[in-house]
């Protein structure tokens, strides 16, 4: 730009002498060109230089934006780490409290895991206690077996009662003094005298008794009654009756009749460890 500047200075200068002195049309007419050329180069380099100005202002404004894009994503970066941070904070005193929470939940469950182990125990050395208790009975007239955590002794029609009575045999009366005297020191399990009758009526005109469910619940509270003044606590003894309605087989033969006739003595160990465990939850 410089030189191309000092050339259009000699050219002026050149053009000037030349007018003051003498010269040759073809010299003169040369000369001009050259300015006319100096000029339109100099034309040209002014618009380069416009352009290149403009260029440049708008690389400075796209630079201007480019900062205050790279500021703006500068501050959505912080932000975005703070919220990160915040978070994992949080995330990280969630998992402590969930693994303090689960340490505390595997401890009720090793808990309960123990209770109920000690209470199965306790079951079946009660069904073993109850069994060697009745060994003299026949097999038919009674049975003893787990289930659902509990002892269930059912006793026959034939062994505690005559058909249609209330009143316990005698040999039904052993069997009940015999298992009382087992369940004496048991203080820890409750004893539930359940009825239960065939689907045939009872005799019209019975005293006392309309149905099979008035038997059924009147021969439980006999057999409870023999239980408590064999030394139970009244405390832990419920009787009721479910009359023909909850049999263990069809009422459509004289011997399933006959089976259904029976009364069941439920017995269940307390578990008031394990509600307290459960209450926790």
């Amino acid at each position: 730009m410089e030189n191309i500047r000092k050339q259009l200075s000699y050219g002026l200068l050149a053009l000037t002498l030349l007018s003051s002195s003498c010269v040759s049309s073809k010299k003169y007419k040369a000369l001009e060109s050259r300015h006319f050329d100096l000029q339109n180069t100099r034309d040209a380099l002014s618009q380069d230089k416009a352009a290149l100005e403009q260029e440049k202002a708008r690389l400075e404004q796209q630079r201007a934006t480019l900062e205050r894009e790279k500021e703006t994503l500068q501050q959505q970066m912080a932000t975005t780490e703070r919220n990160l941070s915040e978070n994992l904070k949080n995330s990280n005193q969630k998992v402590s409290q969930l693994s303090s929470d689960l340490k505390s939940r595997e401890a009720r469950l090793l808990e309960m895991q123990r209770i109920l182990a000690e209470k199965d125990r306790a079951v079946n050395e009660l069904r073993n206690r109850v069994s060697n208790a009745l060994l003299g009975f026949k097999s038919g007239d009674l049975s003893v077996n787990v289930k659902n955590g509990k002892v269930y002794v059912s006793l026959s029609e034939q062994l505690l009662f005559k058909s249609g009575s209330t009143k316990v045999d005698p040999k039904g009366q052993e069997a009940l003094q015999k298992l009382a005297a087992a369940l004496k020191d048991q203080q820890d399990v409750n004893v539930l005298v359940e009825g239960h009758t065939d689907d045939v009526p009872v005799s019209r005109g019975t005293v006392g008794m309309k149905d099979n469910w008035d038997l059924s619940v009147l021969r439980a509270t006999e057999i409870a009654r023999i239980l408590t003044t064999s030394g139970l606590s009244a405390q832990r003894v419920t009787a009721s009756g479910h009359g023909e309605f909850v049999p263990v087989v069809a009422n459509n033969t004289p011997e399933n009749r006959q089976l259904n006739r029976r009364t069941e003595i439920i017995l269940t160990p307390k578990l008031d460890e394990l509600f307290k465990i459960l209450e926790q939850n």
